[in-house]
C-alpha cells in the first residue's frame, strides 16, 4: 500500500531542520505525534497516514506525511493494538529507512510481526521489536519512557507513556478513559502536557456485517474532563476529535467542561501539522 501525503515532505523537512530548546511535538492528526528533543533525539507516537476502512471508517483530515520522506526517527511507540495505532504502512517504512526501535505492548507486537508481516514486506529486522509493559522504564537518547497503565475496554492490551526530559514532561494515554490507573499516575507524576483522545458517539458500520452500529470509542466532554483532573494536568491536549466521520467532536467545548475541575490548569487545542514546544 502506497502513501501519498497531501502535504508532500514539508512536516518531516520542517522536524528535522527544527532545533527546540527543550522538547518540541507536532500533532499528525488522529492520536499521532512527533516529539524532538533539544539533542535531537526523534520519537513517533502512534502515526498514522491511512484512510481508514472506506464507507466504515472515514479520514477526515490530511495525510500530513509520507512515512519514506521521514529520515531521522530513534523510535516509533504504540499505546495499542487497533489499526490506527499499530499500522503497517504507516510506520514500518519508518523503522527500514531509520533503523529505529518499535516499542509496543505484546498484542500490537503481534500486529506488526504476525498480522502484518513488517519482517517480510518491509527491510525491519526482529531486533527492532521492542516488547513493553506497564512498569517498564526504558531510555531512548535524552528521553525517559515510563510504560503505565490505560483503561481503553475497547482493546486487548492499551498502554499509557509517561515521557519525560529535562524541560517537562509528557504524557500520552492512547485511547484512555477515565479510570483508578489515570490517578495513580497523576500521584506519581508532576505532567506537564497531557494528550487525550476526545470524540463524539455515532452510528458506524459494523466490521463484520456493515449494518450501522452505535459506536463510543473516546471520551466525552465529562469523562475526558474527569481523566485530565485525575492525572493532575497542568495543561490538556485533545486528540481523535478531528479523525473519524461521525465521531468528530469540538474540542472548544472543553473550556465550559473543564472549568470546574483543579486540573487541567489549561487547555491547548491544536490542529494536525501544529507544533507545540515546551
Amino acid at each position: 500500500m502506497a502513501i501519498h501525503s497531501d502535504w508532500g515532505d514539508w512536516l518531516p523537512r520542517a522536524v528535522e531542520d527544527a532545533t527546540p530548546e527543550g522538547f518540541s511535538l507536532w500533532y499528525l492528526g488522529c492520536n499521532g505525534f512527533i516529539l524532538k528533543g533539544s539533542d535531537g533525539t526523534t520519537l513517533f507516537i502512534d502515526p498514522y497516514v491511512g484512510t481508514g476502512d472506506p464507507p466504515r471508517t472515514v479520514r477526515m483530515i490530511p495525510v500530513p506525511f509520507d512515512p519514506d520522506d521521514v529520515t531521522e526517527a530513534d523510535a516509533v511507540l504504540a499505546t495499542h493494538e487497533h489499526t490506527d495505532h499499530v499500522h503497517g504502512p504507516s510506520q514500518a517504512p519508518i523503522l527500514e529507512s531509520t533503523g529505529a526501535t518499535f516499542y509496543a505492548p505484546d498484542d500490537s507486537l503481534a500486529v506488526a510481526r504476525d498480522d502484518e508481516k513488517w519482517t517480510e514486506e518491509w527491510d525491519v529486522s526482529p531486533d527492532q521489536f521492542e516488547a513493553v509493559e506497564e512498569g517498564d522504564t526504558f531510555e531512548v537518547g535524552e528521553f525517559t519512557v515510563h510504560v503505565e497503565p490505560a483503561h481503553d475496554d475497547d482493546a486487548t492490551h492499551p498502554v499509557s507513556y509517561v515521557i519525560e526530559h529535562e524541560s517537562a514532561t509528557f504524557f500520552h494515554g492512547g485511547d484512555t478513559k477515565p479510570g483508578d490507573e489515570l490517578a495513580a499516575i497523576g500521584e506519581e507524576y508532576d505532567i506537564d502536557l497531557g494528550v487525550l483522545a476526545f470524540g463524539s458517539d455515532g452510528w458506524i458500520p459494523d466490521k463484520e456485517t456493515r449494518e450501522p452500529k452505535y459506536t463510543k470509542w473516546y471520551s466525552d466532554e465529562n469523562e475526558i474532563a474527569a481523566a485530565a483532573d485525575a492525572l493532575q494536568l497542568d495543561c490538556l491536549l485533545p486528540t481523535h476529535w478531528d479523525m473519524w466521520k461521525g465521531l468528530t467532536a469540538d474540542p472548544t467545548a472543553l473550556y465550559d467542561h473543564t472549568r470546574s475541575y483543579d486540573y487541567p490548569e489549561s487547555l491547548e487545542i491544536v490542529e494536525i501539522g501544529d507544533r507545540v514546544d515546551r
